[in-house]
């Protein structure tokens, strides 16, 4: 049985869409909670996916959060063994990290669903529907394109949304794993950044309501598209 393991920050940002499409394709599937669990290179280099979860916190916060060091120094091995890895912001974040390139705070958050702009490169890698399709932002960070990625899209505020290296590598600032129905989850437990940021929880949940069933559709196919390109052999 092919393995899957997801790199957890917080409880709510799991798999979400992912699960179902892994275990379709035959995947048994395993947790590893961050800052709990130790992250080690064999541990991240070993399965034949792994798939790197978002998180609030920065990954230049190693002093706040140790773990942070030996969980890059892993993302790193498993990049450089060139295995099917996906990133979700904080996880893309980390893979850019690993790969020399910088980390830091974005001129502005960006919080709810909103388009991108997705290039040529990005329409050939299946990003094409959310040229049209909103997508769900939460982020405050950006990463720089690491050497050698390809840029897949952007925005008007994060010139970098997404990378890829080869087929097998796949960073996405954004989310279109989030399940709609299961937003709430997230509303609670970013209850503080939405306040700061003066986010109205309302608006987001008013946005997964009209827009959320349209993205999921897209993103189940996007990321579908991505396991089937890097395992259908």
């Amino acid at each position: 049985m092919k393995t899957c393991l997801a790199v957890r920050h917080v409880a709510f940002e799991d798999l979400g869409l992912l699960a179902p499409l892994v275990a379709e394709r035959g995947f048994s599937v395993r947790y590893l909670e961050a800052g709990v669990e130790p992250i080690t290179d064999e541990a991240l280099v070993t399965p034949d996916l792994v798939v790197v979860l978002g998180g609030p916190i920065g990954v230049y916060e190693e002093d706040a959060y140790p773990f942070l060091v030996p969980e890059t120094a892993a993302v790193k091995a498993r990049l450089e063994a060139d295995k099917p890895t996906l990133g979700v912001c904080l996880g893309a974040q980390l893979m850019a990290k690993a790969l020399g390139a910088e980390v830091k705070p974005g001129p502005a958050r960006e919080i709810g669903y909103a388009p991108l702009t997705v290039t040529p490169e990005g329409e050939a890698a299946g990003l094409g529907p959310f040229a049209e399709t909103p997508v769900l932002h939460w982020h405050g960070d950006a990463f720089a394109l690491p050497a050698g990625a390809t840029r897949l899209a952007y925005t008007a505020v994060c010139p970098n949304q997404a990378f890829s290296i080869g087929p097998k590598i796949l960073g996405l600032q954004f989310h279109i794993e989030v399940d709609p129905a299961r937003l709430e989850t997230w509303l609670i437990g970013h209850t503080m950044e939405l306040s700061k940021a003066g986010i109205d929880p309302r608006t987001l949940r008013e946005q997964a309501r009209t827009i959320g069933r349209t993205t999921a559709e897209k993103g189940r196919a996007t990321l579908a598209r991505f396991l089937d390109g890097v395992f259908s052999a």
